[in-house]
C-alpha cells in the first residue's frame, strides 16, 4: 500500500489499494476520519492513479472541509449520553458520576479520555444486555454472549454461534436507537440475512423501527469523531 501526497495547498495524503475486482479508478474519502483511497485495477500505473487523484483534488478537498471536526475528550467538553449532551467536569475521588447535565471525571486531563471510555464501555454493557435479553426472550432465542468493540464499519453483529457485538459508541446514541440495534442483531438469531422474514422478526419484537434506523444512517457516522485516546 503505497501513500502520496496533494500538494497543492496543504498537504493531503492518498493511500493506494490494488484491488483485482476493480474496473477502474475509484476515489473515496471516509466519512468517519476523513481517509483519501485511490483503489487502482490491476495493470493501473501509479502516476495514471495519481493523476486522477490531481484531477478530483478540488473534490477531496471540498469533502475533507465538509466533515466535522473531531473532539477529544477532556475537561470542558461536552459529550453525548443517551442522546443528551453532557459537559465533562473534574472532581475528587475516583469514581466518574454522570449528572443530569454533566459528567464528572476525576484525575488529570490527560486521563480523562480513558476514564470516561471505561466507565461509557461499562454502561453500554448494561443496556446492551438489558435490551438483548429483552428482544430475545420476546424472540423465543437464547444468545451465547455478548462482546462490546468500537467498531468502524458496522455497529452490531450476531455470529453464527450465537454471539453479539455491540460499539459501546451506541450508548452515546438516544436510547431508541440503542433498543433498534440490539433488536436488530437479536433477530439475526432466528434470520441469518436481510430477507422479509428477518424485517418481519424486527418488527414482531421491537414494532416501527424506520425512525430509529434512519436516525442511525443519518447521523451514526458523526460519533466516530468523538476521540477518547489521544
Amino acid at each position: 500500500m503505497a501513500m502520496h501526497l496533494l500538494q497543492e495547498g496543504p498537504p493531503v495524503e492518498v493511500v493506494l489499494r490494488r484491488s483485482a475486482r476493480a474496473r477502474r479508478i475509484s476515489l473515496r474519502v471516509s466519512s468517519l476520519d476523513g481517509r483519501v483511497t485511490l483503489t487502482l485495477p490491476k495493470g493501473v500505473a501509479e502516476r495514471e492513479a495519481m493523476a486522477f487523484a490531481r484531477s478530483k483534488e478540488d473534490w477531496i478537498r471540498g469533502h475533507l472541509q465538509s466533515r466535522l471536526e473531531n473532539v477529544v475528550i477532556t475537561h470542558g467538553v461536552e459529550v453525548p449520553l443517551l442522546g443528551q449532551s453532557r459537559l465533562i467536569v473534574p472532581g475528587a475521588g475516583r469514581r466518574v458520576v454522570v449528572g443530569d447535565s454533566s459528567i464528572t471525571v476525576p484525575g488529570a486531563p490527560e486521563q480523562v479520555g480513558a476514564r470516561l471510555q471505561a466507565h461509557l464501555k461499562a454502561l453500554a454493557r448494561t443496556r446492551l444486555a438489558a435490551a438483548s435479553d429483552f428482544y430475545a426472550a420476546r424472540l423465543g432465542r437464547p444468545y451465547q454472549r455478548i462482546s462490546i468493540r468500537d467498531t468502524r464499519s458496522r455497529w452490531g453483529s450476531c455470529s453464527t454461534r450465537g454471539t453479539l457485538m455491540y460499539s459501546w459508541r451506541l450508548v452515546m446514541m438516544p436510547q431508541t436507537v440503542l433498543d433498534y440495534v440490539a433488536a436488530h442483531e437479536v433477530a439475526h438469531l432466528q434470520e441469518m440475512n436481510h430477507a422479509q422474514a428477518f424485517w418481519d422478526a424486527v418488527t414482531r419484537i421491537h414494532g416501527p423501527y424506520g425512525e430509529a434506523r434512519a436516525w442511525l444512517r443519518q447521523h451514526g457516522s458523526e460519533y466516530h469523531r468523538f476521540r477518547f485516546d489521544d
